[in-house]
């Protein structure tokens, strides 16, 4: 198989309409204990085997020990020698105005550079099957998880590294390939990067793909019974397969029906829900601009970390990294590594019998548009263990105490391994009546159905990567609420 030395930039598709799409994924979803090549029980074998077939390691080591990379003696900015994959730069934020305002400095990401996360899809017997990939990232725990089909950064794919070519790379570029399922670009965690978004895209092939021996086809019912497993599925797939355009507001059957519109009985309708978005977006005032990291305060730079005075937040590291199935066999690089496990939930409540998510209107420096949707809590306990009372983040002290029976799901999964090490979170649907979270919610937050919440996916930041991963558990049926 060829791949073009130099691809195109990947533009978004235009999908093709398929009025039948949303029955066929709710056949795939329906499809749990086996597929078309390999049984859901006999996976964790399957990805052991995989992990034994390649040399993975990762070592940490002292900033002194990068190699190509190096702190800018002007600007102390962390970059490659190429100017290229991304740099670790200062980032000045200001939220709000007058006395509430508040104003902090941090390391930021920077990575100016669409990459591709793409999920290739087929049919095998009547059922749409996922071409998914046990791909190691250096900082996921157990270093290797199942990722999208392709998952490359234009760094990677354009071959700066002068590694092998990204397998399956063409079926994303080349718009003659297949039918686009989905194609939209979204965000990366606006609190660590600045600006950086992805194309989510999801393509249907009708050709003959030979998956290689670290790709399986796996159904959307397999996926969904491996998001009860932690640190299985990465943060790239979890991220496209929310943006499938299911019908997580109807019912989960393979015959489906006709289509409810997203909004059918919802508390407020799809126009009153884009306002409200709308609405947060204006009034929350956000002024965040790069700077050189020589100039970020409150921040401490040792052999080995860059880290906060307090060692909150996260702390900026260096690893050496040995993986045999990748397109570069050894590397080294920089890993931004939080302080401590986040919580991640969506509070869930039925109004007039239909669930609907308490959906939270999230101000991140990094984000493009200064707020998306992110889920009702999204915190790491440790950085707020020094506040008491008002002062503690809201609904974060309900979903940590909420009684086992009102926990609908609780798993922990990793964000992004290419860029952070051991970022963990327990992500949570958890029963708002049963938890005390009241029905009439504070101001920055609302209630939505799920399906609505799908349907803006269909646009580009409207919800974070967070309430995307959640979403991704109700896409698969790993969740029925």
């Amino acid at each position: 198989m060829t791949t073009p030395a130099t691809p195109p930039a990947p533009s978004a598709l235009r999908p093709r309409h398929d009025p039948r799409l949303a029955d066929r994924l709710a056949r795939s979803a329906a499809a749990v204990t086996t597929g078309h090549h390999l049984r859901t029980d006999d996976f964790a074998a399957w990805l052991d085997t995989r992990r034994h077939a390649h040399r993975f390691r990762v070592d940490r080591i002292p900033f002194a020990d990068l190699d190509g990379w190096s702190f800018d003696p002007r600007t102390g900015n962390l970059a490659h020698r190429t100017g290229r994959f991304f740099t670790v730069e200062g980032l000045d934020v200001t939220t709000g105005h007058g006395p509430t305002a508040r104003h902090w400095q941090q390391p930021v990401i920077h990575q100016p550079e669409v990459g591709i996360l793409g999920i290739l899809a087929k049919e095998f017997d009547g059922v749409l099957h996922f071409l998914m990939q046990a791909k190691m990232e250096p900082g996921n725990p157990g270093l290797l998880q199942l990722s999208p089909t392709v998952q490359a950064t234009r760094s990677n794919y354009t071959k700066v590294h002068q590694g092998s070519d990204v397998t399956y790379l063409e079926h994303f570029t080349d718009p003659d390939r297949g039918r686009v399922l989905a194609d939209t670009l979204q965000s990366e965690h606006g609190s660590w990067f600045y600006r950086k978004a992805n194309r989510n895209v999801v393509v249907e092939t009708d050709a003959d793909v030979e998956p290689h021996d670290d790709f399986r086809w796996l159904t959307l019912g397999q996926l969904g019974r491996l998001l009860h497993h932690s640190n299985v599925v990465n943060m790239d797939a979890r991220t496209v397969l929310a943006c499938l355009p299911t019908r997580p507001d109807g019912p989960a059957t393979a015959t489906g029906g006709a289509p409810a519109p997203a909004e059918a009985a919802a508390l407020h309708s799809d126009t009153e829900l884009r306002s409200w978005i709308t609405r947060e977006r204006a009034r929350h005032d956000l002024h965040a601009h790069r700077i050189p990291l020589a100039r970020v305060t409150d921040w401490t730079r040792g052999t080995h970390t860059l880290h906060h005075t307090h060692h909150r937040y996260f702390r900026v590291t260096a690893v050496a990294v040995q993986a045999g199935n990748r397109e570069v066999s050894g590397w080294t690089q920089p890993l931004f590594e939080p302080v401590g496990l986040g919580v991640t939930a969506f509070a869930v409540r039925r109004f007039s019998g239909v669930p609907h998510l308490l959906a939270h209107a999230r101000v991140e420096a990094g984000f493009l548009d200064t707020v998306e949707i992110g889920p009702t809590v999204q915190y790491t306990p440790a950085n707020f263990a020094h506040l008491t009372g008002a002062d503690r983040p809201p609904f974060l002290d309900a979903v940590r105490t909420a009684p086992p029976a009102a926990v609908l799901y609780d798993t922990v999964h990793s964000e992004e391994g290419g860029r952070f090490l051991n970022a963990e979170s327990r992500y949570l649907f958890v029963d708002a009546d049963a938890a005390g979270i009241p029905a009439d919610p504070p101001p920055g937050y609302r209630w939505a159905t799920p399906g609505q919440l799908t349907a803006l996916l269909r646009h580009s930041h409207y919800l974070n990567v967070q309430a995307r991963t959640l979403l991704a558990a109700l896409t698969t049926g790993a969740v029925r609420l």
